[in-house]
């Protein structure tokens, strides 16, 4: 029901193992949420709060990554429901390299 009415928003964040530092850009998929190419901005803006809370936190051990996941699906979703007065379901994915 949610994903019908608002959509859904994936996260993908590529942490290195040995630093914990993100690696390049989180890379973000919007099915049913926002259309990406009009809402450039918005998607930019999600994707710089996603890298600061990757370098905010120590990502160095890997029991973290549930709590970065949470943290992302909490926070991105707060986030997109101030710009935009709806909740997509954000679904995190970290992968470590």
């Amino acid at each position: 029901r949610v994903m019908a009415e608002d959509g859904m928003i994936v996260i993908i964040a590529t942490i290195d193992s040995r630093t914990g530092d993100i690696i390049g850009n989180p890379d973000i998929i919007s099915r049913g949420f926002v259309y990406m190419k009009e809402n450039k901005e918005l998607i930019e803006k999600t994707r710089m709060k996603v890298k600061t809370m990757v370098k905010t936190l120590d990502t160095t051990t890997p029991a973290d990554d549930d709590y970065l996941k949470n943290k992302i699906r909490n926070e991105v979703g707060q986030f997109l429901f101030g710009q935009t007065k709806r909740r997509p379901m954000v679904l995190p994915v970290v992968i470590r390299v």
